[in-house]
């Protein structure tokens, strides 16, 4: 496949270049004799998307004659594949660009580059507050990736953040690790329009893989050895292949036949659109992992319509019942935001009604951050002070953490499927692993297992984010 990129936008210098996915991919590559070129450190921050873009990155950049090291003092080029979606997200890259500048100055040719979404929220901006910066690339632009370095290295400062309506990056193999599990991307950007969030302006808008080319990945990912793939979409309920016409739970069926060993996980997901089509698949399938993250944001129906949500408490609930219903054990886990424009003590009571109610694994909790050029900066005030934020999230993050461990301690005696992932953070003598439902389990080592291995595990004891056992 070949796409065509826009004019790649120079911020100093005069020099503009105009080029295809193409003469990247295949008139670069083929060049004969070719030297091989230098050596590149990637860093992701935020959520699993940024992290299987990283490994985009990574297959670019391998095609085009680089490779990738474990080491930034090795690298010649450094990136930061960033996340924008709360301010606090932000100041850690401001923060680690200041500590890269001993580096640039101890080698003054190396390439320091921005990616993703903080790269395409800023754009020119970031050039004017981190002078280190040499190049930016927002989430569709990843092809121009290898020009963009030419430039910085030519001592320009280069950037292309063009949204594109058809990237999907369909046709590029990732460049994974080895190990057991691995992330795929089925879909790109968002059409939900939450008040609060900066994804459709940073991803732009939603489009779906062909559902043939996800299918033929999971096949590969099967044959390199992976027993665990999670399929990864700002709203993957959503999903939609407009030629085969095949939609989420379909799709979720499908890759469920390539391999009967291989669990097949998803997020994320968005409760107005999880359809009971695709929970009675869950069900169905074993090897379908059941496990839902379904974010609510809050318990409060007037905040969720501020929020532009799409969905009321209600509504939520309703979808939970029918999860349950269907999948009685199902896990679940949620996103919070505490403190959001004009959040009452009222409407936080409902939230932690809400949360009693339906009694998550966990929950990611988050105080609410104002983020440029969304809906609800431009149309809502921001009036919740932060301590008031700060002790009602110390709320909610008691309450899950009290509920995790009664959920977790209901699995003690229980005999469970771990998936083996690897040696256990805190001990070499133990292992970590994961039930179907997501829930970490450790347990000692025998010799008899390795990394990949399907075990049986009887839990003794529980914490309020760990299951802890023994090999049976």
């Amino acid at each position: 496949m070949s796409i065509e990129l826009p004019t790649l936008d120079i911020i100093e210098g005069s020099k503009e270049i105009a080029t295809t996915g193409e003469e990247t991919y295949a008139a670069k590559s083929k060049r004969s004799g070719e030297a091989k070129k230098g050596k590149v450190y990637i860093e992701s921050y935020g959520c699993q998307m940024n992290f299987a873009d990283s490994e985009i990155v990574a297959a670019i950049l391998k095609q085009d004659g680089y490779s990738t090291t474990d080491s930034e003092t090795d690298a010649d080029v450094i990136f930061l594949n960033t996340c924008a979606i709360r301010d606090n997200a932000e100041q850690k890259i401001h923060s680690r660009l200041q500590s890269l500048k001993a580096l640039k100055r101890k080698n003054p040719k190396l390439v320091v580059g921005v990616l993703g979404c903080m790269a395409e929220r800023m754009k020119q901006s970031l050039f004017e507050q981190e002078k280190i910066v040499d190049l930016i690339a927002g989430p569709d632009a990843y092809r121009s990736i290898p020009q963009l370095i030419e430039l910085a290295e030519s001592g320009q400062k280069a950037a292309n953040v063009f949204l594109s309506l058809e990237e999907t990056y369909a046709d590029i193999t990732p460049v994974r690790r080895e190990g057991v599990s691995a992330f795929l991307s089925i879909m790109r950007g968002c059409d939900n329009m939450c008040s609060f969030c900066v994804v459709p302006f940073t991803r732009g808008r939603e489009r779906s893989r062909p559902f043939q080319t996800i299918l033929d990945e999971i096949k590969m990912l099967s044959d390199e050895g992976f027993k665990e793939v999670t399929l990864l979409g700002q709203n993957v309920n959503s999903y939609n292949d407009e030629q085969g016409k095949v939609n989420f739970a379909e799709l979720m069926y499908r890759a469920s036949l390539i391999d009967e060993k291989m669990r097949i996980r998803f997020t994320t997901s968005h409760p107005k659109d999880i359809s009971d089509e695709l929970v009675s698949v869950i069900a169905e399938r074993p090897n379908l992992c059941k496990f839902i993250h379904l974010p609510v944001q809050s318990g409060s129906t007037r905040i969720l319509a501020l929020m532009n949500r799409n969905h009321t408490r209600e509504d939520y609930l309703k979808k939970i019942e029918m999860i349950q219903s269907k999948i009685p054990d199902c896990a679940l886990s949620t996103d919070i935001i505490a403190g959001f424009c004009t959040e009452t003590e009222e409407d936080h009571r409902e939230t932690l009604s809400l949360l009693e109610q339906v009694r998550y694994d966990y929950a990611f909790t988050f105080i609410y951050s104002e983020r440029p050029n969304t809906p609800a900066a431009k149309k809502l005030k921001d009036d919740v002070d932060n301590a008031t934020k700060q002790r009602r999230l110390q709320e909610i993050v008691t309450l899950t953490k009290r509920i995790a461990a009664e959920r977790y301690a209901e699995s003690i005696g229980k005999v469970y499927e771990i998936l083996i992932e690897g040696d256990s953070k805190r001990s070499s003598e133990m292992w970590m692993g994961r039930t179907d439902n997501n829930r970490v389990a450790v347990f000692p080592k025998t010799g008899q297992e390795k990394a990949g291995d399907f075990v049986k595990v009887r839990i003794t004891n529980a914490t309020a984010a760990t299951l802890i056992g023994e090999r049976i």
